[in-house]
């Protein structure tokens, strides 16, 4: 009988112990399952109509928070420190861990918290600067009065809402991942700012392009890698006049040249196409996002209307935070970044105003020449330049500390050196060996200012104002205010480049390299109330090629640009749900430009069977949208890629050397100007040209593709049901992602939906005495996963709906029907 009680008080003891401890992915389940502290604590009641009121130290005065029926928060505070005290607390309370593990992801801190597993990704933001960015961010925001009240009111209101939370109310994940919140600081709000920088303008293919004029050469480089596209809409509309002198830095050369011609088939042409047949990947095109605003010519409310739609990752929670801001210098409303004070995309009383992301070559790779193993010294204009370190001290959770020596040049760190970050995680897929990072999110800055000064802007003037803070990721800020203004401005830190200056990796060992000053903010390009009603922005080119500066060589292609552009200059008496309709768009414009020219070759191919002449007959009557229904689509898409995969592959992989594809410009004037071009290749079929050979052969391809895939051809291969999506939760967490949907759209159409990205917040904002603004999240304002407002506008976004934004002013019953609760916070 001892020895059975002994046993059972063992086994007791150590499940007791096992319940209480993380194991790889598993929580503790003794905690997790606890009745009292463990995840049931996270549901929510269906509804919330009680009002709270708080004891809150350090508030100047008393809060009031509106949530109204979408369970959006409206703050209205007497000054500006409660009020960016009370937009942190009342985040924390809804994104305190999604705030969290965004700040841990960019300042390379997730292994403290999930393990080993992390170590390579916390390496390389480590690598990468990001905390160096973030603090010369904060050490020039904190010279600022008002930048630094601002990010230390919000840190105390993040912290105020900590200090009242047991575990038991810990957000899910929290618990799920075994770790506890820790106090905010402001150094938080930088890194996140950071984090977006990152997202937006850290890609890179200076590697890829290298190594393809190491490879191929300058001619096949510049014929097929031009320096500005055959096909093009640009941002500022073509033939606008630029109204300064342009400046001159150190070996500038500011005339931007036009695309490269054909070249003729040379013998080193010809010795290329003879000598190389591998197989190479394509680099997927960036994240798409639109903007636009009309005049009141072209609005039947006489007033300007705007319109944003930022495509961004799609996660649950959701990327974007809603709130309206509430003040006596201010009152706005919009989406915010949980984790950053302000609204980032919004309107007040008198403006709205929006962003896309530019493109601009803003971060640039050296290659460093060292003078030994040590990096102690590294090599400038005939002079040995000492390097400095900054030891990072990686804590690994269950797991032994890791440290990783960056090295810093003058440029910036050495982000890969010849210790590789991890040979699976494929992280520095595009970064050189040993090269330095020269990035403007290093700089110091205080963008977080333009911010602050949009959301109290009434004019033009005070937008013009606004965009001298900003720096990075640089922004095409649109802009309408209720004085009939519109306007666009490619805004952010340029440098003065040379031209092709960062198309390829830069020779480190010579000053002339590095940049010499910037492109001065005010002539940045812009353009206020054009006289075609209009501007508008797709992450396609700036402008044409009359700017005097060099911005970038390559950019998003036209085509979403473009059909914006085609729809607004005939668009008449619009209203907001016009505009609506335009973010839903989903016809191809690439469709538009070659499928006529694909068909009609394709179609005097003798050796077609019955399912590439039916597939032809879809695509013939296809009336190139990419709709869920629609079978067309999926056969386009598919034999696109066959395409682009037979003209390139085999002249673009190979194993030593990792490169790209030319874009889809240029392989669109290939193929519609360029019959007899010999990137088709020798392969003929009978009488058949090359051309028609490579159509017929990979449209077949596609189709032998579709069929193994999805079965025979029938509405299987309808376009939204082969691109079933879902979104997924931020740190991939299974079972809190959301259902599985079908989508209409394509990374090519307006409505750019990708397999993990998408439009990431829906607004549109009719201008007037008092605007009326609609929005919409893929998600919901909560992040627990326990309440209905974590994902409760995911169904309305997939259906193309905005829901009104309420937007309170002070005036008498305007608090009627929507406002559900309230909570007050005290002091």
């Amino acid at each position: 009988m001892k020895l059975k009680a002994a046993l059972a008080i063992f086994l007791c003891i150590g499940l007791a112990f096992v319940l209480n401890k993380k194991i790889g992915d598993i929580p503790p389940l003794g905690k997790f399952l606890s009745p009292f502290d463990g995840f049931w604590k996270n549901a929510e009641p269906l509804s919330q109509t009680e009002n709270q009121s708080f004891f809150v130290k350090g508030i100047k005065d008393t809060i009031e928070i509106f949530y109204d029926d979408q369970r959006i928060p409206h703050i209205s505070a007497r000054n500006d420190y409660d009020l960016y005290f009370a937009q942190g607390y009342i985040t924390a309370k809804d994104r305190l861990w999604q705030m969290d593990f965004q700040t841990r992801y960019a300042s390379g801190r997730l292994a403290e918290v999930v393990g080993a597993k992390a170590v390579p990704l916390d390496r390389y933001q480590r690598r990468m600067g990001m905390m160096l960015g973030a603090e010369r961010m904060l050490a020039e925001s904190m010279k600022d009065p008002i930048s630094k009240l601002i990010l230390e009111a919000y840190a105390d209101g993040v912290n105020a809402y900590i200090a009242d939370l047991s575990p038991a109310d810990y957000p899910l994940e929290f618990k799920l991942l075994d770790y506890a919140p820790e106090p905010w600081q402001p150094i938080n709000s930088a890194l996140l700012l950071k984090l977006m920088s990152a997202t937006l303008a850290g890609s890179t293919d200076e590697l890829h392009m290298t190594n393809i004029l190491k490879t191929h050469g300058k001619e096949i480089t510049d014929n097929l890698f031009p320096n500005y596209p055959f096909r093009e809409d640009p941002i500022i509309p073509q033939g606008t006049p630029w109204p300064f002198k342009a400046v001159h830095g150190t070996n500038i050369a500011n005339k931007i040249q036009t695309p490269v011609e054909q070249p003729k088939e040379s013998l080193s042409l010809m010795k290329f196409i003879d000598q190389n047949n591998l197989l190479a990947g394509n680099k997927e095109e960036g994240l798409g996002s639109n903007n636009w605003a009309i005049s009141s010519q072209k609005s039947s409310t006489r007033y300007p209307i705007l319109a944003n739609d930022p495509h961004l990752s799609l996660t649950l929670p959701s990327i974007w935070y809603q709130v309206q801001l509430q003040s006596s210098t201010s009152n706005t409303c919009g989406v915010s970044i949980p984790g950053a004070p302000c609204v980032i995309i919004g309107f007040n009383q008198h403006i709205a105003w929006g962003v896309t992301n530019v493109g601009s070559d803003v971060l640039d790779w050296y290659q460093i020449t060292f003078k030994d193993k040590k990096k102690d010294f590294y090599l400038v204009d005939d002079e040995w330049k000492k390097t400095t370190k900054r030891i990072e001290k990686i804590n690994v959770r269950s797991g032994a500390t890791v440290f990783d020596t960056v090295y810093y040049t003058h440029h910036g760190p050495i982000s890969v050196t010849e210790e590789p970050l991890n040979s699976e995680s494929n992280l520095a897929n595009n970064i050189p060996t040993g090269a330095a990072l020269k990035w403007v999110a290093h700089l110091p800055s205080n963008d977080l200012r333009t911010f602050y000064e949009l959301n109290r802007a009434k004019n033009y003037g005070d937008y013009r104002k606004a965009l001298v803070f900003f720096t990075a990721p640089a922004q095409n800020f649109i802009f309408a205010d209720n004085q009939d203004n519109i306007a666009i401005t490619p805004n952010g830190y340029f440098p003065l480049k040379s031209f092709e200056h960062g198309k390829f990796i830069l020779d480190g060992k010579y000053s002339k390299n590095d940049w010499s000053d910037r492109i001065p903010a005010e002539q940045n390009p812009s353009v206020k109330n054009p006289s075609r009603g209009f501007v508008s922005s797709a992450n396609q080119s700036p402008v044409d090629q009359s700017y005097p500066y060099y911005l970038n060589w390559e950019y998003a292609p036209y085509d979403r640009g473009h059909r914006i552009n085609e729809r607004l200059a005939k668009l008449e008496h619009a209203t907001a749900d016009s505009l609506r309709l335009l973010q839903l768009d989903n016809r191809s414009i690439l469709a538009d430009d070659i499928l006529d020219t694909l068909v009609s070759v394709t179609e005097g191919v003798q050796e077609l069977n019955d399912i590439d002449r039916k597939a032809l007959a879809l695509l013939r009557n296809w009336d190139h949208c990419y709709e869920a229904t629609s079978i067309a689509a999926t056969i386009f898409e598919q034999w696109y890629k066959e395409i682009e995969n037979a003209l390139w592959s085999k002249w673009f992989d190979k194993k030593s050397a990792k490169m790209r594809y030319p874009n889809r410009d240029r392989t669109v004037e290939l193929l519609l100007n360029e019959p007899n071009s010999i990137w088709y290749g020798k392969e003929k079929t009978g009488t058949l040209s090359p051309r028609a050979t490579l159509f017929a052969k990979s449209l077949h391809d596609a189709l032998q593709n579709l069929e193994e895939k999805y079965g025979a051809l029938d509405e299987t291969w309808a376009w939204g049901t082969v691109n079933e999506r879902r979104v997924l939760h931020l740190a991939s967490i299974k079972g809190l992602a959301s259902f599985k949907f079908p989508v209409n759209g394509s990374g090519r159409t307006i409505n750019a939906i990708k397999e993990k990205s998408g439009p990431s917040w829906r607004m549109v904002v009719e201008l007037g005495h008092r605007p009326k603004a609609y929005g919409i999240l893929p998600g919901g304002s909560s992040g627990n996963p326990g309440s209905i407002y974590y994902d409760n506008q995911l169904k309305a976004w997939l259906q193309g709906e905005l829901k009104e934004l309420l937007f309170l002013t002070g005036e008498k019953n305007e608090l009627q029907n929507r406002i559900v609760s309230k909570i007050t916070l005290t002091n």
